[in-house]
């Protein structure tokens, strides 16, 4: 019909991972928290007042930015809140990239990177991890407008030192993004770094540690100009009333998400076990999955045998992601009925 620009036309599209409607299934295929948000945001929940739904809401969600900055120790001029991390790296490709400014990132990594950079129709420099998922000395050269560093990676589940990404922001001369989606399951993140480097802007996501993927909120950590500049760029009320209000109360309640991220990883480490058990590889995870391969039946037959028994992971056609599945960190019971589903399916244990 040739409505479309031609870069839309040609585009496939993000895939997000596939949602059963079956709510009575065993789901570990999009990374979500398994269990429920803290009790004190269905209260808050329960306590909006209809007239907090007639006005607008903040422009600027400023209670959240003022309860994120004491949590990450900044000011609140350094937050920004977004409609989920992935508005953050919509606007940070418009407001950094073009056709004359590309954007650079490691691979394999989050899917979405490349769909955006067609979109804002930008070059995407694609610099290739090692075998080990060290950070590619190559990145730092690219002369990209935008450098993102997913940290920890997704889908790899590894980890670039907090030390190499300060010695990456060092080297480039442009903005270094550090999509921070999964740092809540690692043991160190960059919040120190953004004080020290103008060039710095982390991403983080209330979806994870925090058990509200359905909420869709985000939010950005960087010095105040950034941030200042990319306020330009978003939605007049990028996010909701009743978004701000639960997304402020989950990031005050520190000690129910502690506890929480403490549970997912103690249940990595023994799924991880348990799988090692039954001959697969799966490398060290910083995240709420695991990566892990199979070396006696093919990661797509794996997976189609575990749907038959209602259980869902996430299979990739991607090079060096197709003989692969990655696995979210479900609930010990969750986890207990994949590894008896793989044991009747590898034949192993």
């Amino acid at each position: 019909m040739g409505y479309f620009r031609a870069n839309i036309e040609k585009a496939k599209g993000y895939e997000p991972g596939f949602q059963p409607k079956d709510m009575d299934v065993v789901k570990l295929n999009t990374n979500e928290h398994p269990y429920p948000p803290s009790p004190a945001v269905m209260k808050a929940l329960a306590e909006i007042r209809p007239e907090q739904l007639r006005r607008y809401p903040d422009p600027l969600a400023n209670a959240f930015r003022q309860a994120a900055a004491e949590v990450n120790g900044v000011e609140s001029e350094c937050i920004m809140a977004c409609n989920g991390g992935d508005e953050l790296l919509r606007i940070a490709f418009e407001a950094f990239c073009d056709e004359n400014r590309p954007v650079a990132y490691p691979v394999p990594t989050y899917s979405l990177y490349p769909v955006l950079a067609n979109l804002q129709n930008c070059k995407a420099i694609e610099v290739p991890f090692d075998g080990e998922f060290n950070l590619p000395a190559k990145l730092a050269g690219t002369n990209a407008a935008l450098t993102i560093v997913c940290n920890p990676n997704a889908p790899t589940g590894s980890f670039v030192s907090v030390e190499e990404l300060a010695s990456l922001a060092d080297e480039l001369s442009s903005i270094l993004l550090i999509d921070e989606a999964y740092v809540d399951f690692a043991e160190k993140n960059c919040t120190e770094l953004v004080k020290d480097f103008d060039n710095m802007i982390l991403l983080r996501s209330m979806s994870k540690g925090y058990s509200l993927a359905g909420l869709r909120f985000g939010y950005a950590i960087a010095q105040p100009d950034i941030i200042a500049g990319l306020m330009k760029v978003k939605d007049s009320y990028n996010v909701d009333t009743i978004s701000i209000a639960l997304a402020t109360t989950a990031i005050k309640d520190q000690q129910y998400f502690r506890e929480n991220v403490e549970k997912i990883k103690l249940g990595r480490q023994e799924l991880t076990e348990q799988l090692r058990a039954l001959k697969f590889d799966v490398r060290e995870s910083h995240t709420n999955f695991v990566l892990a391969e199979s070396k006696n039946r093919s990661a797509a037959q794996i997976y189609d045998e575990l749907v038959q028994r209602n259980i869902y992971v996430r299979c990739f056609n991607l090079p060096g992601l197709d003989d692969k599945l990655r696995i979210t960190i479900g609930t010990r019971e969750q986890n207990q009925k994949l590894i008896a589903a793989l044991q009747d399916i590898v034949g192993v244990g």
